[in-house]
């Protein structure tokens, strides 16, 4: 760390300290000092050599460091996964999973044993150690990229991990509009376009992990970076002993369509019922290469726009106006197509201001050129992590394959910081005319429709907004007509045969249910119990202790809390008391419910009929209806919270069947937390003790 510090301290003197007086001469404020010459960055050389497997190895030596790095590029453009998205993702899990020769508990020790690093991804690996273990560290290496042992149990694990983070992604805002993006800007027929999701996760085979592996891990489309205490002379032979092996084969490479930015400024919405932030992206796809004359330039604009503390986005929005925590842009740069994006998470009540921010920033960059002090400090700025990032072994492993792959002249990184502080007002004025393109911009926005839609219309060159679900699947802006002969009643009554029928139904006397949860990593059960004719309970625990606890006897409301225990009165109690009945559906009219059969929209991809349900006491919720299974799909109800009103949203995914009654048994719940519960046991007729429903 305090390595790092002085690292920094030197590189702030060397670059921003203009100019020294010399002898007596004294200081004239007036005259701009003239800075110094950028100096050139010593990389050490790189070496190479390549095996009869065309393995390519680039070797950069820095001796003044105790340890070696190995990095491994594929140079490859997959096909798409189509109905199996992930695949390439998992395979690279399975890679780091055991061995031929090892199991994954063996592999995962002797990494530890060693201090070492060893991690993979769809287009490569990454390992590092202290010197006097690279021996054994290229011995592990080797093993799981030419040994590897894909295991289903392994692949299971996998795939329930992914499952969950999508559950949990389904409520972020922020994973919403990164999937949504992805889709608008790319399309679903481009790899960066295609999205992870619970179908495509479903159609994973170990099968398919093989192929992808088979097909792509091969060495004749690889780069190798050796950094670090080595020569050439002592690692080749090791690189030849440990993977001269390596098969080769020939390797497919798809081609794709250059996807283009919209012709005309359009916005699109994702609907986040209740929320009260709007997550913000101002996006469009770019082409833009690493080995483009730009490259650097367009950093150099981007900067200055949105890439730091100091970027014009953040100083505005946050220091100025004080409608988000930050506001920044990128522009990347990929041989198959990069992308513009400006991104802030705002109140809703600022949404449309925020807008009119972001876009006047970004008009302002193309109308006016940049000052000259505001440019040096972001020019000294990145001068500055450029010169931090070169202690990162695996950032000069990256420059090093960098500059095979992308075939980048020789002296590319050793003179990046002299063609860094070339760049001028002009060149980024060029490239803001080139890059940056209000016009032909998609304003992506996630949160509440109800709120956002008029006030987002202006923004649009139609003066319409087109809305998409979660995964980018376009829907329409209202709800579809309720078909001629269909009413809440009979919703309601299709129902009660979906779930079993009346007369099974009326079997039920009592039911309990213990669901299962992680949050924040840790685990969760929540057991809810129902008594008929009006009787209910429900326990979360962490583990053996009981977090809260809520119980209703049919007169009597209580709570028990880490701050207690107290009655419940007033719409606690309501709320309780209506929890209490036994399958309410039967008896909504009896009860005094009122229904109001809304429409049809989309719930997770397939129509539902929307009912606007209201209790005797007047609290409105809404309950989805899938339209061919008849199941109720999903129900929201505004609750009152110390940061106002937020919508709760329930969503069934699964039914579980026990004694001719369905009941929910896979549930996801979102709005003032989200988490994604799976049912351990559900018991009925067990007899649940009349003790249950009360708090001593």
């Amino acid at each position: 760390m305090i390595k790092k510090i002085i690292f920094s301290i030197v590189t702030i003197l060397v670059f921003n300290l203009s100019f020294a007086q010399k002898g007596d001469k004294k200081l004239d404020r007036s005259i701009r000092p003239v800075a110094a010459p950028a100096p050139g960055i010593k990389l050490g050389d790189i070496q190479s050599f390549e095996l009869p497997n065309g393995l390519k190895v680039f070797v950069v030596e820095n001796h003044k460091q105790a340890t070696v790095a190995y990095s491994i590029a594929l140079d490859f453009t997959s096909a798409l996964e189509n109905d199996a998205v992930g695949t390439a993702d998992m395979t690279s899990e399975l890679i780091t999973s055991g061995t031929k020769n090892r199991t994954k508990d063996q592999l995962d020790s002797d990494i530890d044993f060693i201090g070492a690093t060893l991690s993979a991804n769809p287009k490569g690996l990454y390992a590092a150690s202290l010197k006097k273990q690279q021996t054994k560290l290229l011995e592990l290496m080797a093993d799981v990229l030419l040994n590897p042992n894909f295991k289903q149990e392994e692949l299971d694990k996998i795939k329930t991990q992914t499952l969950s983070g999508l559950a949990q992604g389904k409520d972020d805002p922020d994973a919403i509009s990164s999937n949504v993006k992805a889709v608008l800007n790319y399309s679903a027929k481009h790899p960066y376009g295609e999205l992870t999701t619970e179908e495509s996760v479903s159609k994973i085979t170990l099968e398919k992990c093989n192929a992808y592996y088979q097909t792509y891990f091969r060495p004749n489309v690889a780069y190798m970076a050796i950094v670090g205490d080595v020569t050439l002379a002592e690692i080749k032979p090791l690189i030849e002993k440990y993977f001269g092996a390596w098969q080769k084969a020939d390797v497919p490479n798809a081609n794709y369509e250059m996807p283009t930015a919209p012709a005309k400024t359009r916005v699109a919405v994702v609907n986040k019922a209740g929320a009260v932030q709007s997550v913000i992206n101002v996006t469009y796809p770019v082409d833009l290469k690493l080995n483009s004359e730009d490259a650097i330039k367009a950093k150099v604009m981007n900067t200055i726009l949105g890439a730091g503390f100091s970027s014009r986005l953040f100083v505005n929005l946050r220091e100025k106006h004080g409608y988000t925590y930050g506001s920044y842009s990128s522009l990347n740069n990929d041989e198959l197509v990069s992308e513009f994006n400006a991104y802030a998470k705002v109140r809703n009540a600022v949404t449309d201001s925020s807008v009119i921010e972001i876009m006047g920033e970004l008009n302002r960059l193309r109308t006016e050129k940049v000052p000259q002090d505001e440019l040096d400090g972001i020019k000294n700025y990145l001068t500055g992590n450029f010169a931090i990032s070169l202690e990162d072994p695996a950032m000069i492993a990256r420059f090093a394959i960098n500059t095979q792959l992308y075939k980048l002249p020789k002296d590319y990184y050793t003179n990046y910081l002299k063609n860094l502080a070339a760049v001028t007002a002009d060149d980024v004025y060029a490239m803001a005319q080139k890059y940056i393109r209000p016009e032909n911009a998609t304003i992506l926005v996630v949160g509440d429709k109800e709120e956002l839609s008029k006030k987002l219309a202006p923004f649009s060159a139609t003066k319409n907004i087109e809305f998409y679900d979660i995964y980018g699947k376009p829907v329409a802006a209202e709800a579809k007509p309720i078909p001629a002969g269909v009413t809440a009643k009979i919703v309601v009554a299709d129902y009660v045969k979906a779930v079993g029928g009346a007369k099974a139904i009326m079997k039920v006397k009592d039911v309990s249910t213990k669901m299962n949860t992680k949050f924040q990593g840790m685990d969760i059960s929540i057991t809810t119990s129902q008594k008929a004719p009006n009787k209910y309970a429900m326990a979360v625990k962490m583990g053996e202790m009981v977090i809260q606890k809520e119980a209703y006897d049919g007169k009597i409301g209580k709570q028990q809390s880490m701050q207690g225990k107290k009655d419940l009165s007033g719409e606690s109690l309501d709320d309780i008391k209506a929890q209490a009945i036994l399958n309410p559906e039967m008896n909504y009219e009896k009860l005094g419910y009122k229904l109001n059969l809304k429409g049809i929209e989309a719930v997770n991809g397939k129509d539902a009929y929307i009912m606007e349900v209201v209790s005797p006491k007047g609290k409105k919720s809404t309950e989805w209806y899938d339209v061919e299974s008849k199941l109720k799909v999903r129900t929201s109800q505004t609750v009152t919270t110390e940061v106002g009103p937020i919508v709760n949203t329930t969503d069934i995914w699964e039914y579980k069947e026990v004694d001719g009654v369905k009941f929910p048994s896979v549930i996801s719940i979102s709005g003032a937390m989200s988490m994604k519960l799976t049912a351990e046991s559900i018991n009925v007729n067990k007899g649940v003790a009349d003790s249950e429903f009360t708090i001593q």
